[in-house]
């Protein structure tokens, strides 16, 4: 009697023993043609067991990545996609390029930031004006999200004026923004619906 735990560690156990076996089966076939035929049957079975995944992008790549994973990369055998190249299974991907820049103001976000720096390159005009009143009230729903408190529109020009080193310079006077009451009574309504 033989007994499973006797028979090796399974190098994809979602495939199951019996693929393992006929794929060691296929690396005993001395014929190339045949071998590859074999082959083709077995993705096919491998296939039919996941038939959910049949609509997935790149399903039969990773069917003959996972073949060639299982033979330790042994068979001869011509393959219909590229498959994944052994030095390069387990290697790491290469790091993400973050940016390492400073957030003036972690309650208005870099993205802010990016367009107050946007707009300050912008000509004088009414589209640049427009520009400024959308981001200075983005900015005060931003300040009133981490700070539960009304602010004052004064504080919100000061910071404009900062986050964009001098050149959006602009009164209070001049935009009218949302009153803070009218942007925290928004967010309640939006909770009890």
């Amino acid at each position: 009697m033989e007994y499973i735990t006797l028979e090796g560690k399974l190098k994809m156990p979602e495939y199951g023993r019996n693929i393992q076996q006929m794929i060691e089966y296929a690396l005993t076939i001395k014929n190339k043609e045949k071998r590859t035929r074999c082959v083709y049957a077995i993705v096919d079975i491998m296939g039919n067991m996941f038939p959910y995944l049949r609509d997935v992008n790149n399903f039969n790549y990773k069917l003959w990545d996972h073949v060639a994973i299982m033979s330790d990369f042994q068979l001869d055998i011509d393959y219909p996609y590229e498959i994944v190249k052994k030095e390069n299974l387990y290697s790491n991907p290469d790091p993400i390029p973050y940016k390492n820049s400073r957030i003036h103001y972690m309650h208005y976000g870099r993205t802010l930031e990016q367009m107050i720096d946007k707009i300050g390159d912008y000509p004088d005009g009414e589209q640049r004006d427009e520009l400024i009143r959308l981001v200075a009230n983005q900015m005060k729903k931003c300040f009133l999200t981490w700070n539960k408190e009304v602010v004052d529109n004064k504080k919100i020009f000061e910071d404009l004026r900062e986050l964009s080193n001098g050149k959006i310079d602009v009164s209070e006077d001049i935009f009218k923004l949302l009153e803070s009451k009218d942007i925290l009574h928004n967010k309640k309504n939006k909770k009890k619906k």
